[in-house]
């Protein structure tokens, strides 16, 4: 149940809505402040949807065609080629202005803000964000499909180029270190994020429509521990009944001017 009953209007100025100040407020006073993004976030920046950017080859597919471990051992090269022409979509992309206010935001304050996204495209870290928990991987990096048999492991950076690359010692086929329908979160950054949301006393979540778990999970138990939630998002989410505050307004115009001088 938000505490906010006002419900802005599409054109109406977010400084004259009245959970804007309430926000800055709550801001203000907390000691640690958690932070989750999802994909509406990247949008603003121009970055395709997982759906929108199937095109082309890959325009019929449905996403568990491009994000499944077993879609990948029975089409390795059509996938991978997909990762490749997804990864040339993002080198254009640009972090808004919403993702410079939460560095600038995180370098003023460095102890007191945790970031996590569910995004894997690094606007954050493009922006100039540090330790932001990735919770769903990210489009850089790539890991091994199957474990290497190898003491030490081969690196990754021994693959050999193809689509995809293998290990010319073990044969092993990379894969895009993202998280797959099917795949666990990385336990060591879902339990740093568990941390954060648990020890917050605000969590501003960004741009997601909170019903992909575990992640959605999160804002969940920083409320019940007492946290006050604030959804910034122009339309309806899963998580609207537990925040504090709801701020229906793009992230990139909204955060800004909510970060400005705290």
């Amino acid at each position: 149940m938000t505490d906010t009953a006002h419900t802005p209007t599409k054109n109406q100025d977010f400084r004259a809505d009245p959970a804007f100040e309430a926000t800055r407020a709550l801001l203000r006073a907390a000691q640690r402040i958690a932070v989750m993004s999802g994909a509406g976030m990247s949008a603003e920046s121009g970055v395709p949807t997982f759906r929108d950017a199937q095109t082309g080859l890959w325009s019929n597919c449905r996403p568990e065609d491009l994000a499944d471990e077993r879609a990948y051992r029975q089409r390795p090269g059509w996938v991978w080629d997909w990762y490749m022409y997804r990864r040339e979509q993002l080198k254009t992309v640009k972090p808004n202005a919403g993702h410079i206010a939460l560095a600038e935001f995180q370098q003023r304050h460095p102890q007191r803000l945790t970031l996590m996204t569910q995004n894997v495209d690094r606007l954050h870290q493009a922006a100039g964000s540090t330790g932001v928990l990735e919770l769903h991987g990210n489009w850089v990096d790539d890991r091994w499909l199957d474990p290497c048999p190898k003491t030490p492991a081969c690196p990754v950076s021994r693959a050999a180029p193809g689509s995809p690359p293998r290990c010319p010692e073990c044969g092993h086929l990379l894969r895009p270190d993202i998280v797959w329908f099917g795949d666990s979160l990385p336990a060591q950054v879902l339990a740093e994020a568990e941390r954060a949301s648990l020890a917050c006393q605000v969590m501003l979540v960004i741009g997601t429509s909170g019903v992909v778990y575990p992640a959605a999970g999160l804002p969940i138990a920083a409320q019940h521990m007492g946290a006050a939630v604030i959804i910034i998002n122009p339309a309806p989410t899963e998580l609207d009944r537990i925040a504090r505050h709801l701020l229906r307004y793009p992230s990139a115009q909204v955060l800004p001017a909510l970060l400005d001088d705290i």
